[in-house]
């Protein structure tokens, strides 16, 4: 009779080790890579996508933050212009975008809150479906402004004009169904006025000459983008959004002290990437940012063109601030019934 094999308990126990050592080599070869794409985290240039034309406060503030973020990563960001459908267009590409962040999108109240209601029917996605947040890059106060050339020159005077000639004067907007556009209805509302809305899609930047030459005669629009039109007398400042009077606009009223108070909008643009982006790259870019924003150079740059520069404490704080405003809007478009085809 043959007797069976006696394996040492050592010799047992050594070959186990020896199996689950390969296993754990094999696991661990097949993981490093990924770590290592994540630690390498840029290696190559980073795209910023702006969804309206150069010179509005988008647009700007996207400049100015991807410069700084550039040097604090030792690495290119592109800014990229990708304009129309009031930033739909943008927006939809990105839904397109690898989840690898070198492709990011500056977005705004309008383009990450508001639109998904506005634009219910035509969007294909919501926009909190497809992007994940990673933090607020600023907030913008914005001015009540008419164009210079326009005979009144003070909030009572231009509304006292409005009143008699109905349809006569042209709002312009960065959209049907922009917050600007949106304010400027909920104004009409309120002082009983009938104006002529005047879209523009691409942005601020495309109306600008437009008011200075009276095409278009009132308008919403950022600090940012006119300040320096104010200031040079181009265009004319009838009221401000802010709770308080503008230290650089100190005989500008808000418009609380014109009699509406609550109309007219503080707006904040942030940077999204898609979602499946990995924890570890967007940690990277929000720590990035909040550097940028405490910089002297952007707060300088910042400054001059009154923003105010303000960083999320998380992604998860911007996600959470995002649904707050994307209820928020849907219950002021609902009150006004606007509606867009």
């Amino acid at each position: 009779m043959q007797l069976a094999k006696i394996v040492p308990i050592s010799t047992f126990f050594h070959r186990k080790i020896s199996a689950a050592s390969l296993v754990m080599v094999a696991l661990t070869s097949a993981y490093l890579p990924n770590i290592s794409a994540q630690e390498a985290f840029p290696n190559r240039p980073i795209k910023f996508v702006v969804p309206l034309a150069p010179g509005g406060a988008t647009d700007t503030v996207t400049r100015i933050v991807a410069k700084q973020v550039s040097q604090i990563l030792n690495n290119p960001v592109i800014v990229e212009n990708r304009i129309g459908a009031g930033g739909l267009i943008a927006m939809e590409s990105m839904t397109k975008a690898a989840p690898d962040g070198y492709t990011l999108f500056v977005g705004n109240l309008s383009t990450n809150a508001l639109n998904q209601t506005v634009f219910e029917k035509k969007m294909k996605f919501k926009p909190e479906d497809e992007l994940t947040g990673i933090s607020i890059l600023a907030t913008i106060p914005h001015i009540l402004v008419s164009s210079a050339k326009l005979e009144p020159k003070t909030f009572a005077e231009t509304i006292t004009y409005i009143k008699n000639n109905p349809q006569k004067v042209n709002h312009a907007s960065p959209g049907t169904g922009s917050y600007s556009m949106i304010d400027m209805v909920t104004l009409e509302k309120a002082a009983g006025l009938n104006m002529t809305h005047i879209p523009y899609n691409g942005g601020v930047g495309q109306f600008l000459i437009p008011m200075i030459s009276n095409d278009v005669q009132i308008a919403f629009i950022n600090a940012s983008s006119v300040i320096e039109m104010i200031r040079a007398g181009n265009l004319r400042a009838l009221a401000v959004t802010t709770d308080k009077r503008l230290a650089e606009l100190p005989n500008t009223p808000t418009m609380s002290e014109v009699g509406y108070p609550g109309i007219g909008t503080n707006a904040w643009q942030g940077l999204f990437a898609p979602k499946k982006t990995p924890p570890a790259v967007i940690a990277k870019i929000h720590a990035a940012v909040v550097e940028a924003l405490k910089s002297e150079e952007v707060k300088e740059a910042f400054k001059k063109q009154l923003i105010i520069p303000v960083a999320s404490n998380s992604p998860e704080d911007f996600n959470l601030f995002l649904k707050s405003e994307v209820a928020r809007w849907a219950n002021i478009v609902k009150s006004i019934q606007l509606q867009v085809d």
